[in-house]
């Protein structure tokens, strides 16, 4: 199953699974941010660290009207502050009815809107939902297929058909990209990606986000098996050394 069954209160009000919000996020977007995080994904990270919200889904069922009445109290300060709202998850993608009405909502409130997603469920983004989102936040997990393959169990090609779909109508792009000592630092693999990403024209930015473990608690409570238990977070050379990649690749003027 990809998304979540197509439950509604009424015709202009879906219901979605909610893990939680962050009503002054900084990270996830331009400015100031009202991240709104859904539960479900149809990816299986090993590096997850929101399992929770991902291999099980857990949260309050909400509906769009309710989220979005939560949304227009922040809409004064999050314009003036050049921000807006993020959908993330999980992955919005695997509530697209849900995702959809609160992009809606959020553009007839006039906010800047942003989803952040692998890009694997690309196929449920309409170009109605794809006209009212403003900026994609993409996380292209790897770059080699096999690597990918075992780092999702999911196949890497759904994610880039839809980063072309996404260039082929010059939608923004910030590419996400975590960095895992001895699974996604192989400089030959990344070049070949940040060639990828140039080569899209409608990359704004590469953001390379260095593996960390402050979600392992995590998997352990949810009683799953953590297979990078042992993997320490790259260090500071390795990182700048993969950044430069990017650099190199006209991504120059990106802040990481």
């Amino acid at each position: 199953m990809s998304s979540l069954s197509p439950q509604t209160t009424d015709s202009s009000s879906p219901l979605g699974l909610v893990h939680s919000v962050e009503s002054c996020g900084t990270v996830d977007g331009p400015g100031v941010r009202f991240v709104l995080f859904l539960s479900g994904c149809s990816l299986r990270c090993r590096y997850c660290h929101n399992p929770d919200t991902s291999f099980v889904r857990r949260g309050k069922e909400r509906t769009a009207a309710d989220v979005l009445e939560e949304i227009s109290r922040y809409a004064a300060f999050m314009k003036a502050a050049g921000g807006g709202v993020t959908v993330s998850g999980g992955d919005p993608l695997f509530q697209p009815a849900f995702t959809r009405a609160i992009l809606r909502g959020c553009k007839e409130q006039g906010l800047h809107t942003c989803i952040d997603t692998s890009g694997h469920l690309g196929q449920n983004v309409d170009d109605a939902m794809l006209a009212d989102i403003d900026l994609v936040l993409l996380d292209i997990k790897a770059w080699n297929p096999e690597v990918y393959q075992s780092l999702v169990k999911q196949p890497l090609q759904p994610t880039l058909d839809f980063a072309e779909r996404l260039a082929a109508v010059g939608k923004p792009v910030w590419l996400r990209y975590v960095l895992v000592p001895g699974v996604t630092d192989n400089p030959a693999d990344v070049e070949m990606l940040a060639r990828y990403a140039a080569g899209l024209g409608n990359v704004q930015r590469v953001d390379v986000l260095p593996f960390h473990q402050i979600g392992r608690y995590k998997w352990e409570e949810l009683g799953l098996e953590y297979t990078l238990a042992d993997v320490e977070p790259p260090e500071q050379e390795l990182t700048d050394s993969i950044r430069a990649i990017f650099r190199a690749n006209g991504f120059a003027d990106c802040t990481y």
